[in-house]
């Protein structure tokens, strides 16, 4: 029978005809869709409206967006879901969310004022809305930072019972829930006003780029740019996840989004798998520690160290610079001991409409900063960089105005991305609210002083060890957050300035995502590549290994960090060092074929040059120049045999 002919049976617009239970099924996603995208506009619109005319009640935009992102996230897994129990969880998770919202609201102005003594019913709602940020966070994210989260807020509630310096004095329940619920020093503190007030405009820039098309141009571009060059693609993978890096506020979505892309070129040009991946995640890595937007972690560092903006700007510029440099030494000297099939260079040329995309890319960026140097707020520097990128982008593609698929691509894309950022920091909220409360940070830093005797060195490594283990499985704005508050106050008390202290740490929190055994960055490129995952983390941390090396070289050599207090000639002169260093030790993680002597004789030099004075670094400098020669001269030479 004619499925037209079946009764109960639709046709849909397609010209599809399904049954009466399908029926119910489509209207259902159907409306689901429709409210996210609804929800989407309202975070969006949101967004602008804070980013121009600024914050109108604290109160209402972070318990409000918190609560809206959450239905935003809860909404759009329903429609991805086909459980019943699971839908029944999110419909669990929904209630619990609009019943401790209200609450707070209910209570809000009473709170305060101070004069407000919570009840057990309001202990309870506020109880329901940590469960249920956690449960949102699990789902945006997975397990680990909801584990955490769940940890502390355990800590905070029986932490009196724990063993050793881990025992806190105790803390009633209704104090707990205060602070953490009831306040703006837990789920709604300055890292979720940060978020809401500066930083959810940039993930807006973000998908405005991708709605432009603007992120293909950019790969494109540093396929041209290194078509040149034997590792040819693995270096261009390297330039387009570090500019396409730097507006993402995550590594593993800076992987998804250019690793389609570029991982199968590089395996093309006959690399293997493994490598492919491992390229691509530690470059995208490398875009959470690079200028000027930093993944939005330079915002919250700005607000959280109280230093301008544009000095955390300064102070990132010449490490990732570094960072990438190495990178690419490393890229270089792996393909040179491969054998990779002669193949031409490509030809890439651009149209007009690719150039100009290229330079609203620039001129956006550019407003960004001018804007802020003007003395605007990042948020409204943020607006003014979205506006230009929106005015230009559309200019050149008139056709997008009219494409609703794109426009409801983009609206779901910056506000999907905006729910979970807002979730994620609200776990982080209870995590600080719970650390704040009991001290621990504080006590930690103890702890770590006394191990290593008020020894830098020694601190260093405890500290590097802690931040890759703390960051794992994290994304980069939770990971700084909570790294920064505990192990932060040991480095400090060493008389390290705070600004190297917040970009250690930011540095170790980042390389966690390609670290075993929670390599997260890496794990999302292995699937893009075939590879197993941990050999390509393995593979991505030994292509890194500079970017482990860089933030023990701005400790001992603080001038690296422009902008900090250094006179000229000492920035100079550490950048000369620190950049010797980052070629040796590249060159030592993939020594040429009978060097492998090279690797102890290059790494003993790098560390001379970072860890010692003045003399014994420009001694090793010298070294290290005569060294490069001389294996320079033997290449040309097997060159010129060949």
């Amino acid at each position: 029978m004619h499925p037209a002919l079946r009764p109960g049976n639709r046709r849909l617009s397609d010209g599809r005809y399904i049954g009466e239970d399908a029926v119910s099924e489509y209207k259902r996603n159907a409306f689901l869709v429709h409210a996210v995208t609804g929800l989407s506009l309202v975070v969006v619109g949101v967004v602008f409206y804070v980013s121009v005319f600024g914050v109108f009640s604290d109160s209402y935009l972070r318990v409000g967006m918190l609560f809206v992102g959450g239905l935003l996230l809860i909404l759009y897994a329903a429609g991805r879901s086909g459980s019943l129990l699971d839908r029944g969880l999110l419909a669990g998770v929904a209630i619990c969310l609009s019943l401790s919202v209200y609450q707070y609201f209910r209570a809000a102005e009473e709170i305060e004022t101070g004069l407000y003594f919570l009840t057990s019913t309001d202990i309870w709602m506020g109880f329901l809305g940590l469960i249920a940020v956690i449960e949102l966070t699990r789902r945006s994210v997975g397990l680990v930072m909801a584990v955490v989260a769940g940890l502390l807020l355990a800590y905070g509630a029986f932490g009196h019972l724990a063993p050793g310096f881990l025992r806190h004095a105790g803390i009633s329940t209704e104090e707990l829930m205060t602070v953490l619920w009831y306040s703006f020093d837990g789920v709604f503190g300055r890292p979720l006003a940060t978020v809401v007030s500066t930083i959810l405009i940039f993930i807006v820039f973000g998908a405005l780029l991708e709605l432009l098309a603007i992120d293909l141009v950019l790969v494109r571009l540093a396929m041209a740019a290194t078509g040149r060059m034997r590792s040819g693609p693995a270096a261009a993978a390297t330039v387009a996840s570090g500019l396409f890096g730097t507006i993402s506020g995550s590594a593993v979505a800076n992987v998804v989004g250019t690793g389609v892309i570029t991982i199968p070129l590089i395996k093309k040009r006959g690399f293997s798998p493994r490598f492919a991946a491992a390229v691509e995640s530690a470059a995208s890595s490398g875009g959470q520690i690079t200028p000027p937007i930093m993944g939005a972690v330079a915002f919250i560092m700005a607000d959280v160290t109280s230093v301008p903006y544009l000095t955390i700007c300064a102070a990132a510029a010449v490490p990732a610079l570094l960072y990438y440099g190495g990178l690419f030494v490393a890229i270089s000297s792996a393909a040179r001991n491969m054998d990779l099939a002669d193949e031409p260079r490509p030809k890439i040329a651009f149209n007009w409409r690719e150039l100009v995309q290229m330079g609203i890319f620039v001129l956006a960026l550019a407003g960004i900063v001018v804007t802020m140097v003007g003395g605007s707020s990042p948020a409204y520097a943020g607006f003014v960089g979205v506006t230009l990128a929106a005015l230009l982008g559309f200019a050149v593609r008139p056709d997008l105005l009219f494409n609703g698929t794109a426009w409801i691509k983009f609206v779901r894309s910056a506000g999907l991305i905006s729910a979970q950022l807002v979730v994620i920091v609200g776990a982080v909220g209870i995590v600080i609210g719970v650390l704040n409360l009991t001290g621990v940070g504080l006590r930690f830093a103890s702890l770590l002083s006394r191990l290593a005797e008020d020894q830098l060195i020694i601190s260093l490594i405890l500290m590097a060890i802690a931040c890759l283990l703390l960051g794992m499985g994290m994304p980069t704005v939770p990971a700084y957050l909570i790294i920064v508050l505990v192990m932060g106050p040991s480095l400090q008390k060493l008389g390290v300035p705070i600004v190297h202290t917040h970009m250690f740490v930011l540095y170790f929190g980042v390389l966690s995502a390609i670290t075993p055994p929670v390599a997260l960055a890496a794990f999302a490129a292995a699937p893009i590549a075939g590879s197993n995952p941990m050999a390509t983390a393995l593979e991505a941390s030994r292509l890194a290994v500079p970017g482990f090396v860089i933030p023990f070289a701005f400790i001992y050599q603080p001038a690296l960090l422009l902008g900090t207090g250094f006179p000229l000639a000492d920035s100079a002169q550490a950048i000369l060092f620190v950049l010797l260093a980052t070629i040796l030790i590249s060159r030592a993680c993939y020594p040429r074929r009978g060097k492998t002597y090279m690797t102890p004789v290059g790494l003993a030099l790098a560390g001379a040059l970072i860890f010692f004075g003045p003399l014994v670094s420009w001694i090793a400098a010298a070294a290290a120049v005569g060294v490069m020669y001389v294996d320079r001269l033997e290449i040309t030479a097997k060159n010129q045999v060949s």
